[in-house]
């Protein structure tokens, strides 16, 4: 019951603590890449301004892929970071299997002046919504 006195009493304080706190998480997200859904992200890649990163292990690469995704595992993008440096004047769609590299990918990007975007829900949303693989 103290709680909802102290609610009561201090209400903007309170308020002004959530607006902070959706603020700080709103541009966390948006720190390790935006996210696209599938389809802006095939009109991205179809204007030919952007480029698949698929940061799954090489096995799961192979086992199907997004047709011309460039696969450099999570683990080795700091890495092999030269290799997307001809990429530079593109967006780069980071893809995973389910969301939970991207973000770590997308923020080491940012920092490096990469334009980055996050395939929303990897390459599960992609397989989900039937979209092809090649192998």
């Amino acid at each position: 019951m103290e709680i909802i006195a102290f609610l009561n009493q201090e209400w903007m304080l309170v308020s002004t603590l959530a607006a902070l706190i959706l603020i700080y998480g709103w541009r966390e997200r948006v720190k390790n890449g935006q996210p696209v859904t599938t389809a802006q992200a095939t009109a991205l890649i179809n204007a030919d301004s952007a480029i698949w990163l698929d940061v799954r292990e090489s096995k799961e690469f192979e086992a199907g892929h997004i047709v011309e995704a460039i696969n450099i595992p999570h683990g080795k993008v700091a890495e092999r970071l030269n290799e997307l440096d001809k990429y530079r004047d593109k967006t780069i769609i980071v893809v995973d299997k389910l969301g939970q590299h991207a973000g770590s990918i997308g923020r080491m990007l940012g920092t490096k002046e990469f334009d980055v975007r996050r395939l929303s829900g990897g390459i599960s949303e992609w397989q989900n919504q039937g979209l092809p693989l090649v192998k």
